[in-house]
């Protein structure tokens, strides 16, 4: 601060310089009335940067903007302000002009004062850090204690780094229940402790608690990690242990609990408390007066509010400020059952301002006579709410941005005039407590109010010192009790008490009686009395319960019990309803003595529960109040581990550390999560229960089906049910939407007009960007069908129709097209029907016509919206379709890195996860051991690592010492296999798994730190000089959020991206006989060879067989053999070796389901009398039928006697080893049979096999063929196979020209009602997000005749015809090369010695040739 003093002389040109100033910066101008209030106002150290200036009388101006006068006031002289307040005196000093910020202008009338008015002494300097120490220079008086050793060892000895007396305090007991406080004289801000033991001792404290209180009662512990904190002390006496408080405290107050000490001595203490000066307005608000703080102007349009506060109270309810508007604005910061409740309404054009509404509340336990900090910032809609430490963003309702307020805004309750509000049911109270620091906007309105500035206050019943609540509460803990006396021999018995607390049970008060027992327990939150009375031995149990239950909120409850002769009555928070009355006579005379809140003595008839955890205040005993205070001086009563004049309750759910909607419950001593129905699972709802994409679902063998996914696992993002295809090579994510296929648009769509089709899906845009972003390919498929409605206008026009994004943007292509080009797919092809448009539509003829295609830019997707504007003229028409978004494979599951040096790692950023962390990945390796990732703090930190072959180690250290989680394997981790290791901790338990069955949990302290705090990078790979790691690493995510590893390790020396060898570990999962084929992105399974498809070789494959329909496989065809005998031709390899072709082994697997009989299921034929039939007789039993020579007749062997031309479905697998013949029908157990020793063993040259009919007139069974030929099978085979062949798949899915699989007649493609092999999914009472209304088609190929009965007939005709033009031209080729043999030799020899430039690449290579094959290669080429 400066006092500036302008000569008289300078007057007139200071006014002037001072009009200049004023109209520069357009400050308010206010006069102070008292010149005490003016020194006070230069003295607050929140104004410390203000300047004091001296005027002529003539006028008063008060300027609200800090800042420099400028170069017109050079000549004045400075003064420093000091203790002497005469050091302002000036000749004609009449006007302090305070600058301090900027504000309205006002005039004022001159009130001249003298500086000798100002006689207040300035309080002592703020400092520039808040770091004092506040102790030292203390008194011996302002120290206490629960009691003194000697007088040496008083509590004024125990400063820090001082020797006297005996060196510090120590106690006359050492024990749980000493105490050293500080009187720090006026409230002090403390930022810092520091303690050191008794002086050249063994006296120290090796652990303490900290609390703090404004009048030496009502105290209030330290909280740190939501819990009482508990400081670590000294381990000796001379070394200072000093600790920074998290969150700094405001107290005059402070106590020291010594909770353990040096084993070698006794409690000894020396302390130093670091802090700063603290000063602030207070008013005490006693629920009737309420300020109101009045605008400048009517009506205030507010677009930003800085709204801050502190308060105290010990009551639950009350309106702690309110302002209102006539359009219906309204804000309001009220106590509704000990929460903050903040409502706000800046309007809604829609249905009134009621849509505008917006309700956010926070805090708890408010109701606890300390101090609480608020701070509410609004700019527009968007907020920042702030208790304490904690805040809230959020945005408000409605579609306006400023607060509209009238006339005033009221604290510490509302205005009788006020209108009620949204969800007002009437019966506020005003506020009743105490506020400081009341800021608005700037305006200090405890300053103003507290010098009368504020004129329009309702000041009555208003003070300027904090009246302190009378309660002296009790804190009870699972072994405390209270005993107190009550009176003796009475014949009426009442109790009244207040309790809170968060246990369902517990008991509140039991007293031995005369002749029985009262007990008064908490059973399920009820309270509940139980009556003991014991006449003439005889007991009456008399048994009476008030309340709705729930008392065990957290709330103050009152208690009030009667009894007297027949008469009981149980009042429950002075509510006369609940009063309930004994129907049992009985008379009652008291005993005298009353334990609250625990029972442990040994008794007759002891009390159904024994303890109580929480607190109690307000204890009347026989209608007398219980003196405490007496009872803590020790003069009357007993007690053992209770906490008197305090209530240290805490809400352990308020900052609610259960995730993803996961409902916090609590007892006194901790707290759970119940994760129902969220999709998620853990100690804090976490971790979720569902797969991140279709990828890793279709590894774990599923099939496809409709799925909950979690894009970003344990991330913010919430299950998305998709479709997941996984018959394809890739698997596809398909999210659906509600748009209907071809959508009629509606007509009046005009540019002026545009009609806008929304497309809503089932998932949010985020969860919707998280499925695009991790995917390899994503699509979608639009289309504009068209009569008389151009599309985009083109080529240069401004489009009628576009589609929006899910980034909000307008986009002109279609379909087909891409980004940036105004076309349609067939502008890009250009194939339009129009050439001189790019799209279909832009032609706008009289007829339907389509522009479709897919959109390919995964950017821009999903469509969201489409805008059409040409749908208005006559005759024109539209119809829009929108197919679901599909996306094609998982980038982040398989992102990878290959680490190929010990000292190789990939860095990123510090890894936040404070309260709650995840880590899971996947790894393989060769290697014993190496460290999988590390990060570091100070002395925080969190490790993976391989520890041995066996054994995966999670270690970390939050600041409780290093904690590590082990689990062993029962296999060598190192054999380059994936395994998964999924690692977790949070407030509750630290998880490590490996794989699905190795999982070790460890439980939280209850007690300690809680907070991760880490500073360094990210290793992966290797850190610190750890073991690296020698291996992959894939998918590694960490709460959520995949790493790129790939992308790192292309930078990386020693680490390559990507990784091979998958099919080690996820080959299982090709079934059937499918093969593993490695990809470097994953897998998949080739089924080629077997009778499978799908992504897994699950899925069988059949066909539908109608009467005459046959399929033929030919092992060694004619027309192969005929292509191997021409050596014009390419060779054609045979199907089968020599050594298969003669067969002493045979396997055979099929399904069937036959509507009739006899029929020929399987039949396969030799080029001599040999063969293998299976068939159905005429009675429908299965018979098969060997002839392999040597036997007078075949060997046929019925298999089963039933009837299987009964439609159902039957399995038949059939094994031959020489003689030996292994069957085995449906699920019955295998039967073996074997051919007579005279029977040939070797099935020789087979030929052909036949499903369904025989065809063939070489030397084939006639005797069979009559029987069972006619009229052939008719039903359906599936998943046919022969010794490694899939005749009816090759049939199928070969193409038609093949040699060796055919067919005749109808073919339909079909499963034959089988079930793809899968792992089932969740069942739906396992599965929260199961829905059953989910439908999709199914897809069934037929292929009658081979391709279609016309498509056969005119394909025969044109290749009848291709064949005859080609036979043509071989001749004339043939004719050519007899007469020019010799024209290739002699055009080389000229082209050598030639001029080659001009020679095509494809003629250079020609001319290469080696001369000696020139004549036959330039034959062939020339071909």
């Amino acid at each position: 601060m400066h006092a500036v003093y302008a000569p008289l002389e300078y007057h007139w040109f200071l006014a002037f310089a001072l009009f200049l100033f004023l109209y520069r910066h357009r400050g308010s101008v206010d006069l102070f009335l008292d010149p005490m209030d003016l020194y006070e106002r230069m003295s607050d150290p929140h104004h410390s940067s203000q300047a004091a200036l001296a005027l002529p009388p003539s006028l008063l101006l008060h300027d609200h903007h800090r800042g420099s006068v400028g170069p017109f006031l050079a000549p004045m002289r400075v003064y420093e302000p000091t203790p002497d307040p005469h050091s302002f005196q000036a000749a004609d000093l009449s006007l302090l002009l305070l600058l301090h910020h900027r504000g309205p202008l006002d005039l004022y009338e001159p009130m001249p004062f003298q500086a000798s008015d100002l006689s207040l002494p300035p309080p002592p300097p703020r400092p520039d850090k808040c770091d004092e120490g506040l102790v030292s220079p203390l008194p011996h008086t302002l120290f206490s204690s629960s009691s003194v050793f000697t007088s040496g060892y008083a509590p004024g000895y125990a400063k820090i780094n001082q020797r006297g007396g005996a060196g510090g305090w120590s106690p006359l007991d050492t024990d749980l229940y000493q105490w050293l406080q500080v009187d720090l004289g006026s409230r002090k801000q403390v930022s810092a402790v520091a303690t050191q033991g008794r002086y050249s001792s063994s006296d120290w404290t090796t652990r303490y608690r900290l609390l703090h209180s404004d009048t030496g009662r009502n105290w209030k512990p330290y909280y740190q990690d939501g819990n009482i904190w508990a400081f670590s002390g000294n381990s000796n006496s001379e070394s200072a242990v000093r600790h920074e408080l998290r969150r700094p405290l405001v107290a005059r107050f402070l106590r020291l609990i010594p909770l353990d000490w040096s084993e070698e001595g006794r409690i000894g203490l020396r302390v130093e408390f670091y802090g700063c000066y603290y000063w602030s307005d207070v008013i005490n608000f006693d629920g009737q007066g309420v300020i109101s703080y009045r605008f400048k102007v009517k009506k205030m349009k507010i677009v930003k509010d800085v709204i801050s506060l502190k308060f105290k109270t010990s009551e639950s309810g009350g309106v702690i400020l309110h302002g209102e508007g006539q359009q219906g604005d309204y804000i309001t910061l009220e106590l509704h059952k000990a929460r903050l409740l903040l409502s706000i309404n800046l309007g809604s054009n829609q249905h009134g301002s009621i849509l505008g509404h917006t309700s956010v509340m926070t805090g708890s336990l408010l109701d606890d006579a300390h101090w609480h900090s608020v701070v509410m910032e609004r700019y527009r809609r968007n907020v920042n709410f702030t208790l304490d430490t904690h805040t809230q963003h959020f945005r408000t309702n409605g579609e306006f941005d400023h607060l509209d307020l009238d006339y005033e805004l009221s604290f510490g309750g509302m205005p009788y005039s006020v209108k009620p509000l949204w969800g007002d049911t009437g019966g506020r109270k005003n506020f009743q407590g105490c506020m400081e620091s009341i800021v608005y906007n700037g305006e200090n309105i405890t300053d103003l109010t507290r010098r009368k500035k504020i004129e329009s206050s309702v000041r009555r019943n208003l003070s300027f010192s904090c009246v302190e609540s009378q309660s002296f509460p009790v804190f009870f803990n699972a072994t405390s009790f209270l005993q107190l006396p009550g009176r003796v021999n009475h014949n009426a018995l009442s109790v009244a008490f207040q309790f809170r607390t968060w246990n369902p049970d517990g008991l509140l008060l039991f007293s031995n009686l005369d002749h029985g027992t009262l007990e008064v327990d908490l059973e399920g939150g009820k309270v509940t009395v139980h009556l003991n009375m014991t006449h003439a031995a005889k007991t009456d149990h008399i048994r009476i319960s008030s309340g709705s239950g729930g008392l065990n909120d957290g709330q103050w409850h009152a208690v009030r019990l009667v009894a007297k002769d027949n008469l009981a009555m149980l009042m429950i928070d002075g509510d006369e309803s609940t009063a309930v009355h004994a129907a049992t006579p009985f008379s009652v005379i008291t005993g005298g003595t009353y334990h609250m809140g625990g029972y442990f003595l040994p008794s007759l008839s002891p009390p159904s529960q024994h303890s109580f955890q929480g607190c109690m205040q307000a204890i009347l005993l026989d209608d007398q109040p219980a003196d405490m205070h007496s009872l803590e001086k020790g003069m009357l009563g007993a007690f053992e581990n209770v906490s008197l004049d305090m209530c240290a309750i805490i809400d352990r759910c308020l900052f609610n550390h259960c995730e993803h909607g996961g409902r916090c419950k609590q007892t006194w001593d901790s707290f759970s999560c119940s994760c129902d129905g969220t999709g998620y699972t853990g100690a804090t709802c976490h971790t979720s229960i569902y797969s991140s994409s279709c990828e890793s679902y279709k590894h774990m063998g599923r099939s496809s089906d409709s799925y909950w996914i979690d894009p970003d696992g344990s991330g913010p993002l919430g299950p998305v049910n998709v479709f997941c295809n996984m018959t394809e090579d890739k698997v596809w994510t398909t999210v659906m939407h509600s748009l209907p296929a071809q959508t009629k648009v509606t007509s009046g769509g005009s540019r002026e007009r545009r009609t806008v089709i929304q497309v809503n899906y089932s998932t949010s845009m985020e969860q919707m960007v998280a499925i695009t972003t991790s995917a390899e390919h994503c699509e979608q498929f639009i289309s504009y069908g068209c009569r008389m409605s151009r599309l985009l206008n083109t080529p240069d026009g401004s489009p009628f129709t576009w589609w929006v994004g899910r980034g909000g943007e307008k986009h002109f292509y279609w379909g087909g097209s891409g980004p940036g080009v105004q076309k349609c797919a067939c502008g890009i092809d250009r194939n339009c029907t129009e050439p001189k448009y790019d799209c279909n539509c832009d032609a706008d003829l009289n007829t339907w016509r389509e522009d479709s295609g897919l959109l390919l830019y995964e950017d821009h997707l999903p469509v969201i919206q489409v805008t059409v504007g040409d749908t208005n003229r006559p005759g024109s028409e539209a119809e829009l379709t929108v197919g679901p978004l599909r996306c094609q494979g998982d980038a982040n599951y398989w992102n990878s890195a290959s680490f190929t040096t010990p000292s190789s790692y990939l860095h990123f950023d510090t890894f936040q996860g404070e309260t709650s962390a995840d880590i899971s990945f996947y790894f393989k390796t060769s290697a014993p051991y190496g460290v999988f990732l590390e990060n570091l703090g100070n002395t925080d930190f969190i490790r993976l690592e391989l520890k041995s072959p066996t054994v995966v180690s999670f270690s970390f250290d939050v600041g409780n010492g290093p904690v590590e989680l082990s689990v062993i394997s029962a296999t060598p981790l190192n054999d380059d296999q994936w395994h998964r290791v999924t690692a977790e901790r949070n407030v509750k338990e630290a998880v490590l798994q490996l794989d699905l069955t190795n999982r070790v949990t460890r439980p939280a302290p209850p007690h300690g730190h809680t907070r991760l705090e880490l500073f360094s990078q990210l290793y992966v790979g290797a850190a610190g000089g750890q073991r690296g790691f020698l291996g992959c690493i894939r998918a590694l995510r960490l709460n959520g959020v995949t790493l790129d590893l790939e992308e790192r390790s292309k930078v990386t020396p020693g680490v390559k991206p990507g990784c091979q060898g998958h099919c080690t570990s996820y080959g299982m999962y090709c079934r059937n006989g499918g093969k593993c084929v490695e990809k470097y992105n994953g897998y998949a399974c080739d089924c080629t060879e077997t009778a499978y498809d799908g992504a897994f070789c699950t899925r069988e494959i059949g066909g539908f067989f109608e009467a005459g329909t046959l399929v033929k496989y030919d092992f060694l065809s004619e027309a192969t053999a005929a292509a191997n005998s021409d050596s014009r031709m390419p060779a054609v390899p045979p199907l089968l070796s020599p050594q298969e072709v003669n067969l002493t082994k045979e396997e055979v697997a099929f399904s069937f389901s036959a509507s009739s009989t006899p029929a020929v299921l399987m039949y396969v034929s030799s080029k001599t009398p040999d063969y293998l039939a299976v068939v159905l007789t005429e009675n429908g039993s299965l018979q098969v039928t060997y002839d392999l020579g040597g036997l007078k007749e075949p060997f046929s062997i019925a298999v089963d006697q039933r009837n299987h031309g009964n439609g159902q479905t039957h399995s038949f697998n059939m094994t031959r080893v020489n003689r030996s013949i292994t069957i085995q029908l449906d699920h019955y157990p295998p039967v073996v049979y074997s051919l007579p020793d005279s029977s040939d063993s070797q099935f020789n040259l087979i030929n052909t096999l036949f499903l369904g009919r025989v065809a063939e007139t070489g030397p084939v069974d006639p005797v069979l063929i009559e029987r069972f030929n006619t009229p052939g099978f008719i039903g359906c085979l599936s998943r046919v196979q022969f010794n490694g062949v899939a005749p009816l798949k090759s049939a199928l899915r070969e193409p038609v020209a093949t040699p060796r699989a055919s067919f005749q007649g109808k073919l339909v493609e079909s499963n034959c009602g089988a079930s793809p092999l899968t792992i089932p999914p969740l069942s739906a009472a396992t599965d929260p997000w199961h829905h059953t209304d989910a439908e999709f088609p199914y897809e069934e190929r037929v292929v009658p005749d081979g391709v279609n009965r016309n498509s056969a007939v005119i394909g025969g005709v044109i290749a009848v015809v291709i064949f005859t033009i080609l036979c043509t031209l071989v001749f004339l080729i043939r004719y050519m090369f007899r007469h020019k043999g010799t024209y290739h030799t002699n055009e080389n020899k000229a082209r050598g010695g030639g001029d080659t430039q001009g020679e095509s690449a494809d003629t250079a290579i020609i001319g290469t040739d080696n001369p000696d094959t020139l004549n036959e290669s330039k034959k062939e080429w020339f071909i």
